[in-house]
């Protein structure tokens, strides 16, 4: 299963197929998006979510994430896989992506269109979005990297605030919205893959080639999905940025060695840890794990490759 239809239809483009993969590649809520399940919610305004039908429905969850990063909480692996990825398109983009502007962070009667505008052309990252007809402005957290540059041209007006409490609000609705589909599998049924390989800055989504901003580290799984992620953290850490790789059009970025990588490249306020406090508060696992090594780099080095020019069919008989 795939997060929406047009991720199915689009799938061939990049060879993934009934023949490749040796299974159907189904929308996780039907063809149209609209085969849900509504769960009540009490969460910064959200009442209620779209869980995906045919993620619910689903007997077994085999969860496969690619280890990357994200702009919003910094890391995407297989809390948000099933996170983002298990609610239909509106849950996804309207509620969840738009729960960062829950907690206010503007006043609008403290600014003036023309102050406004100035906060606009502050931003290097062309992060803020000023709606005159409407006297609105908006931050754009995902680009936001915290240069705090519009605070400065804020300065003696007092009517901009960049503020943790909007960036963990969807750290904190990543751990909500991926229980909730964690909650309608059997425990025992339940497993998860972090693939820390080419790593890259950015989510997948962007559909674009992008730089390895980090050493390729293996394949992790986990029947407990915060271990899973509390580990690809922590290796990701331990192994560190390739500098000569980071996007140049990254600005603001911080080499503090006490910052986690993606921190470095997205700014302090986008801990990549943050989803797994909450997580593990919520009871979906723990991030205390024991890392056991199946097949190590050298080991792997030595293996030869498949004889065949192609693999059999799979079949469930």
């Amino acid at each position: 299963m795939t997060d929406n239809p047009t991720a199915v239809y689009n799938a061939v483009n990049r060879g993934y197929t009934e023949e490749t993969c040796g299974c159907p590649i189904i929308p996780v809520a039907g063809v149209k998006d609209g085969y849900v399940y509504s769960k009540k919610i009490d969460f910064k305004g959200v009442d209620s979510v779209d869980l995906a039908g045919v993620l619910h429905d689903a007997d077994v969850l085999m969860n496969f994430a690619h280890a990357k990063g994200h702009g919003l909480p910094g890391f995407g692996g297989v809390i948000k896989n099933i996170a983002l990825g298990g609610f239909a398109a509106k849950t996804r983009w309207n509620k969840i992506h738009g729960v960062v502007h829950y907690d206010k962070y503007w006043d609008p009667d403290k600014c003036s269109p023309e102050h406004a505008k100035k906060l606009v052309e502050s931003c290097p990252e062309k992060c803020i979005d000023y709606k005159k007809d409407k006297h609105e402005l908006k931050v754009g957290f995902y680009n936001c990297n915290q240069c705090m540059k519009c605070i400065k041209a804020d300065e003696g007006v007092g009517s901009l605030e960049i503020k943790q409490e909007n960036y963990d609000a969807f750290q904190e609705f990543q751990a909500i919205a991926a229980k909730l589909v964690l909650d309608t599998f059997d425990k025992k049924k339940i497993f998860n893959f972090n693939f820390a390989l080419q790593i890259t800055a950015f989510c997948d989504c962007m559909g674009m080639p992008q730089p390895i901003v980090v050493n390729e580290i293996g394949i992790l799984a986990s029947k407990d999905t915060v271990a899973i992620e509390q580990a690809t953290l922590d290796l990701i850490k331990k192994e560190g940025l390739l500098e000569s790789s980071i996007p140049p059009f990254l600005n603001n970025v911080q080499l503090k060695p006490e910052l986690h990588p993606f921190q470095q490249l997205f700014g302090h306020f986008k801990d990549p840890y943050k989803t797994l406090e909450y997580a593990e508060k919520l009871g979906m696992g723990t991030t205390k794990y024991e890392l056991i090594e199946i097949l190590s780099p050298e080991e792997t080095a030595k293996m030869e490759p498949p004889k065949e020019r192609y693999e059999i069919e799979p079949t469930f008989f």
